[in-house]
């Protein structure tokens, strides 16, 4: 029987706040960092991008039931106290962090998605085949499908990246995913998983 005990674990912050920039994920690593500079280290940590209410323009209003949502490594946990109850200034708005965060373990599942994923390339073709490189120096076979193509803003750098579903995985291999994550930037959301039910709500 594989261990599905995590190394990492998600934590859960609530956001209180009016709204913020929709391109926010730069602006939320400095923030974050400043408390926590180690959060920039993507073998310690990974910072899950905010859900905002959809829309057009440059601000984005900030759903109640938005979270922040840290992947960190377990022995860490005690070291992110600093961000119990702080205020953040992202881009000029203001958003406040609850102070009981909640701590969410990591659970293997077949098929996992990610918002973006972020490799060296700019074209989907070539961004498959680096996935498909990084899985297999994994050793984790799968099916890999490609969604949306995305512009992230990285310090008035342009990166592209795309959404991603691996389907078909095995308990220990989707925990290793988990983990892991895949390409760059973690710090702006990129490359994290999670469970996801079904392959065919990909384009939703």
């Amino acid at each position: 029987m594989h261990d599905t005990t995590a190394s990492m674990v998600d934590v859960s912050y609530a956001l209180r706040g009016q709204a913020l920039p929709r391109d926010n994920r730069q602006a939320l690593a400095r923030a974050l960092e400043r408390l926590v500079p180690w959060l920039a280290d993507p073998s310690q940590a990974g910072v899950h991008h905010i859900n905002i209410v959809a829309g057009e323009g440059p601000t984005a209003l900030l759903s109640r039931r938005a979270r922040l949502v840290l992947r960190v490594r377990r022995e860490r946990l005690p070291e992110l106290a600093p961000l119990q109850g702080a205020t953040l200034d992202l881009g000029g708005f203001t958003v406040h962090l609850g102070s009981d965060p909640a701590v969410r373990e990591l659970l293997p599942h077949g098929t996992l998605y990610a918002h973006a994923v972020a490799t060296a390339d700019d074209d989907e073709l070539a961004f498959l085949g680096s996935i498909e490189s990084e899985l297999e120096a994994m050793h984790v076979p799968c099916r890999r499908i490609c969604g949306r193509r995305q512009l992230i803003d990285n310090d008035g750098e342009r990166l592209t990246g795309f959404s991603l579903m691996l389907d078909g995985l095995s308990p220990a291999d989707s925990l290793r995913v988990l983990e892991s994550g895949l390409g760059r930037h973690r710090r702006l959301g990129c490359g994290l998983f999670v469970p996801h039910k079904s392959a065919a709500a990909l384009h939703a």
